[in-house]
């Protein structure tokens, strides 16, 4: 298959490895140095796209490649409050848009047993905080992966109105806190404590390659789809 990337930090590095070691070429690989062949895309004949940009450059970029009819996998953090104007337009267009916060097997398996979790604990004696680790250079915090978790968490529990970042225990918020340390790829922490005890789930992150084969994998698989796809669709999790 030929298919391209957009962004080319370290999970873009990662996912031309991949991409490499299952055969497939790479057409094109869209950066900084070279965003104006972003307009001339089409030319590339590509099967589907991989886009792990910038919170700053995700959405023109997801639109452009929309208008262009080129199926897309993003994995894009921190700039979602855009995201139904995707959802629009790729409805409207009849193209083919998946996005994940996570695109890691055992992070999808997580996010799962947190759904259940929070299902159990509803209306128990405990309060809830999250915790997440990553590499010095994220820009976003909290991380997309911390955010989907305590969506489901506000989803099951109504106790919390919503979720703050790095503040003290609250019992009105659901609290996420975010540290930043050197080479670590990403670790998620969901804890629920009360004055007798603690119960924890985490997930950690041992390399990037877990992210970048989950989003291979998902490009393969949507060369010849179309709608608004998500990681429940490629697990069949519906």
């Amino acid at each position: 298959m030929n298919i391209g990337i957009i962004g080319y930090g370290r999970m873009g590095h990662e996912i031309e490895k991949v991409l490499s070691e299952r055969g497939h070429s790479i057409p094109i690989i869209i950066d900084q140095e070279n965003q104006s062949q972003l307009d001339h895309i089409e030319n590339f004949k590509l099967d589907s796209i991989i886009e792990f940009s910038t919170p700053e450059s995700a959405f023109d970029n997801l639109k452009i490649c929309l208008e262009k009819q080129i199926p897309i996998v993003s994995g894009t953090t921190g700039w979602l409050e855009r995201k139904d104007e995707l959802v629009n337009l790729c409805n409207k267009l009849n193209g083919t848009f998946f996005y994940a916060s996570n695109y890691s097997l055992g992070v999808n398996l997580f996010f799962k047993l947190n759904q259940w979790l929070a299902k159990t604990m509803k209306g128990q004696n405990y309060q809830t905080e999250l915790s997440e680790i990553h590499h010095t250079k994220k820009v976003d915090k909290p991380s997309g992966t911390a955010i989907s978790l305590a969506e489901d968490i506000l989803q099951e529990n109504k106790s919390y109105s919503s979720w703050v970042l790095d503040a003290e225990e609250s019992q009105s918020d659901l609290v996420i806190k975010s540290f930043r340390e050197a080479d670590v790829p990403g670790t998620h922490t969901v804890s629920y404590f009360s004055d007798t005890d603690k119960i924890e789930i985490k997930h950690l992150a041992k390399s990037r390659k877990g992210f970048a084969l989950g989003a291979v994998l998902v490009a393969e698989w949507i060369a010849n789809k179309k709608g608004v796809l998500s990681m429940d669709d490629f697990l069949n999790f519906n």
